[in-house]
């Protein structure tokens, strides 16, 4: 009887994980092998090195967290508004903040030490703030306009988990969805404030 493999694909998520919780320098074969809770043999079947590892741990965290978003929210269809409520209630969605950000955060930590990790890094951020921007030009006639809120947008998404402050009355959930609201209501329209 033949023992079943380790698939590739959780090798890779188990990179992430522990880029996370760790950084770059955390991840080595042996502690992902050892946190899947198999032996690093089945590792050199997948990769020829470590660094092989990162480099498609970077490719993932590329495809899913920028293309198959994208992807995603396009084939669901809709007018611009729609489709970017729709990209802010995905990426705002616990189970994503919990993962996707951490390893967002890790990777942008590992750039500021790393020319081709920051290289990548710059990469899918012009990708991401792409795809803002040209959601907003559908209801945005003014450039600046449209790159402040795209900056906006982005900025909530990367940092607004960071910030400890306290709003007053208003539940941090409460800023967000009056932030949203603003951002996606057309300029000139009444509900702007």
């Amino acid at each position: 009887m033949a023992l079943a493999r380790t698939p590739r694909a959780k090798w890779i998520e188990q990179g992430l994980r522990t880029l996370a919780d760790g950084g770059p320098e955390a991840v080595r074969i042996e502690a992902i092998a050892q946190a899947l809770g198999v032996t690093k043999g089945g590792f050199y079947g997948y990769f020829e090195n470590r660094g092989a590892l990162l480099e498609e741990m970077l490719d993932s965290w590329e495809l899913g967290s920028t293309e198959e978003l994208i992807q995603r929210v396009e084939s669901e269809g809709g007018d611009a508004a729609t489709k970017l409520h729709r990209l802010i209630t995905i990426v705002a969605s616990a189970d994503r903040l919990t993962s996707e950000v951490t390893v967002d955060l890790a990777i942008r930590d590992w750039a500021r030490r790393d020319p081709a990790v920051a290289d990548r890094l710059r990469r899918v951020d012009n990708r991401r703030m792409a795809y803002l921007r040209e959601l907003f030009s559908a209801f945005c006639p003014d450039p600046a306009d449209v790159e402040t809120r795209s900056l906006l947008v982005y900025s909530t998404y990367i940092g607004s988990h960071l910030i400890a402050a306290d709003h007053g009355p208003y539940t941090r959930s409460e800023v967000l969805k009056h932030t949203r609201t603003w951002l996606l209501t057309p300029p000139g329209d009444s509900r702007r404030g």
